[in-house]
């Protein structure tokens, strides 16, 4: 059961997707729902100016800055919450992004699910970070929203993909209020071969129909790289509305450096996806 939500709205991209997601979600649930927005300042400040008192003057305008963007992006989310008449709190906060990561990410650790745009490619703001932090430091599910969404979040069909592994499984689990409210649930099952007997597909299924709800599968079998376009294929095919995966089975490093489904899947994702990592 979904009743406290947190969304991150961000101060220095757009924010219609994901709040218009979160909101409707919250209804959707009659949950509640924090938003919160941070202005990044800069941590290179000192090393620009010279003098103590020309230091914190700047810092002193560079704050200033930061939480006119954060209460600017508050701002829209709060008028939206007070129209949809759901309960909601928002907090506008500033911080340098090292600072930040760590408050979000620590705060997130008390809600049933995270709600975040997903990172922009041709941005390079801090704000494009702080999902992958959430997703590594809040120890729960985060719900990452395309940016290029467009309306509220209703996920009627859901894929899940599954390679038998613990985080495929955590996101399952973290997935349950969803499931129970699927019109259609897809299983996309990765690689079957090479995954543990004991947590095949046709177990997956079996273990849905205990809990009253009925699934179909779509096996994929193919190299790490085509993995992630393949997913994407079939939620496409199917009119899927909300994918379940595990995210980052490799360290943040070596998805940077060898690629990965995860890192694959925020770069290109189409569809809203719930990640447990």
């Amino acid at each position: 059961m979904l009743k406290n939500l947190l969304v991150h709205i961000p101060s220095e991209r757009q924010v219609r997707p994901v709040i218009d997601s979160a909101i409707s979600l919250a209804v959707n649930c009659s949950a509640h729902l924090d938003a919160v927005s941070i202005g990044f300042e800069s941590a290179n400040i000192g090393l620009a100016v010279d003098g103590a008192a020309a230091v914190a003057a700047v810092f002193d305008l560079e704050r200033e800055r930061a939480l006119a963007r954060a209460n600017a992006a508050i701002a829209v989310f709060e008028t939206e919450a007070r129209n949809a008449g759901i309960a909601y709190r928002c907090q506008a906060l500033t911080a340098v992004p090292v600072e930040a990561f760590a408050t979000l990410g620590a705060m997130a650790r008390l809600y049933d699910l995270s709600i975040v745009l997903q990172p922009d490619p041709d941005h390079t703001t801090s704000d494009n970070t702080m999902p992958q932090e959430i997703l590594f430091m809040s120890g729960g599910p985060v719900l990452f929203i395309p940016y290029t969404h467009k309306g509220t979040f209703q996920p009627r069909h859901i894929a899940i993909a599954w390679d038998g592994s613990r985080l495929a499984a955590r996101a399952l689990r973290d997935a349950a209020p969803f499931l129970a409210h699927a019109a259609t649930i897809t299983i996309i099952s990765v690689n079957e071969a090479q995954n543990p007997p004991e947590a095949s597909a046709a177990d997956l299924v079996t273990h849905l129909a205990r809990r009253g709800l009925t699934a179909r599968v779509e096996s994929m079998s193919m190299d790490n790289a085509g993995i992630q376009p393949a997913i994407l294929s079939i939620a496409a095919d199917a009119d899927i509305d909300l994918i379940v995966m595990g995210g980052y089975g490799h360290s943040r490093l070596q998805e940077r450096i060898l690629g990965g489904v995860s890192r694959g899947m925020l770069q290109s994702m189409t569809v809203p996806t719930l990640m447990s990592h």
